[in-house]
């Protein structure tokens, strides 16, 4: 008997997490959390210590009240990536459960940054499992990451194998062929584990609508490139904006850099916890070529010394959703002693994450560096995300039994079953529409 629980992440982009349950053995795949309800009550892109119920009460984390009655017999949670919607809860609501953290080398050197910066203690043991590798759960259950591309190293696709067959996890995930850091996807091994019987795939939906396939990460080193070495910006500052948690993108910033013969400084929390977790594993060395300032009042008395040379310096800071805490949003309200300049560059390498909240705090933080008169370069940046013809590749590959749209809200996930059933699915038959708090049989 197997049940799929949707605790989190079917009606919404966010708080990421879905239960499988195997014959009395619970496997939690992902505990996110949803940023924009989690920005909304702590002004902060951050994670601070705060009480787990309040989180729990403004769906800023998953609601783990539909897991009850088979809260006792979780015997793992297992975490895809080190994405905050996919382990931001970890530090909250793990310890509900009396099970170990089962991840990769750089998703548990987060957690554990995670956790000594908010002096967070967690009962539940963090158990390292290489990409590409298997841990055993018990006699009836073995899980394996299988290396997969997004836009954050070691990303993995998680398959449950049980005496049933295969429960496939790919939240989230992009077939990049041409990536910037780490491996390409493992086509053999998925090739594989398609002919292992797969029940059921649990699958993104939030770009299912767009009717192309998503490019490479090196399509928008590309268009960094072209921004940061082919426009004139010789005598004024650089300042660049873009995922903390996106090492493929900070080394490519970086690349550019130091072609340009700028130093380079990294202001912010965010930035100094995910580049600080891929050095200790090995992923990159940035530390070499930049110089990484993490608090506000360190920040401010940098800022004070870039001033006096501003076009030798590219800044690359927090604050590329207009965050109220962020670094390039206090630069642009003045929180910061310093000044931004006619023609100095802003360069977003990324994209607004469309909720209200994130479209509100971008056009307000644009609209301050607009009064600067501020060159800004919006959009530079690709998804890490399948589109709808690498989810019709993926699921030509695997070749599922059933199909569970998840990631997504509505909209999104109502796309993906229209895909699924131009590929000769049925919605209500083979194509699970799930929503939070509800569960399917296989």
């Amino acid at each position: 008997m197997i049940e799929i629980y949707a605790v989190g992440g079917y009606n919404e982009v966010g708080k990421n997490c879905t239960a499988v349950n195997i014959d009395g053995e619970v496997i939690i795949i992902d505990l996110g959390i949803h940023l924009e309800n989690y920005i909304k009550l702590t002004e902060d892109e951050d994670l601070i210590k705060i009480n787990a119920e309040k989180l729990m009460d403004v769906g800023a984390v998953p609601n783990i009240s539909v897991l009850d009655k088979i809260r006792d017999n979780v015997k793992a949670i297992v975490i895809s990536h080190a994405h905050l919607d996919h382990v931001g809860a970890v530090p909250y609501i793990a310890d509900k459960f009396n099970a170990p953290v089962v991840c990769g080398p750089y998703t548990a050197e987060i957690i554990r940054s995670i956790l000594k910066e908010d002096k967070i203690k967690l009962d539940n043991e963090i158990k390292t499992v290489n990409i590409g590798s298997r841990y055993e759960v018990s006699n009836n259950i073995t899980i394996e990451f299988i290396n997969i591309t997004h836009s954050i190293p070691q990303s993995a696709l998680v398959a449950i194998h049980t005496k049933y067959g295969v429960i496939l996890y790919a939240n989230d995930f992009k077939l990049d062929m041409h990536p910037t850091l780490g491996k390409k996807p493992n086509f053999k091994r998925m090739e594989e584990i398609s002919r292992e019987n797969v029940l059921a795939l649990v699958v993104e939906s939030t770009y299912a609508s767009d009717q192309r396939k998503m490019p490479s990460e090196q399509v928008a080193k590309d268009m960094l490139r072209d921004v940061l070495l082919d426009t004139e910006n010789k005598d004024n500052l650089i300042i660049v904006t873009t995922f903390s948690s996106h090492i493929a993108r900070l080394k490519a910033i970086i690349e550019f850099g130091k072609k340009l013969n700028r130093k380079i400084l990294f202001l912010g929390r965010s930035l100094a916890k995910y580049v600080k977790a891929a050095e200790k594993i090995g992923i990159v060395g940035f530390s070499k070529d930049i110089e990484l300032v993490k608090y506000s009042r360190q920040i401010e008395r940098r800022l004070k010394k870039v001033d006096k040379d501003r076009k030798k310096y590219m800044l690359v800071v927090t604050g590329h959703q207009g965050e109220h805490k962020s670094v390039l949003y206090k630069i642009a309200k003045r929180e910061f002693k310093f000044n931004l300049y006619p023609e100095d560059n802003v360069v977003f390498s990324c994209r607004t994450i469309p909720t209200p909240t994130n479209i509100a705090n971008r056009d307000a933080l644009e609209n301050e560096l607009k009064q600067n008169g501020v060159r800004i370069f919006k959009d530079i940046h690709q998804s890490g995300h399948a589109a709808r013809e690498d989810l019709r590749d993926f699921i030509h590959i695997i070749k599922p039994k059933n199909i569970i749209p998840a990631h997504g809200n509505k909209e999104m996930k109502e796309s993906l079953a229209e895909l699924a059933e131009e590929m000769g699915y049925k919605i209500g038959e083979n194509v699970l529409m799930l929503k939070d708090g509800g569960k399917a049989a296989l």
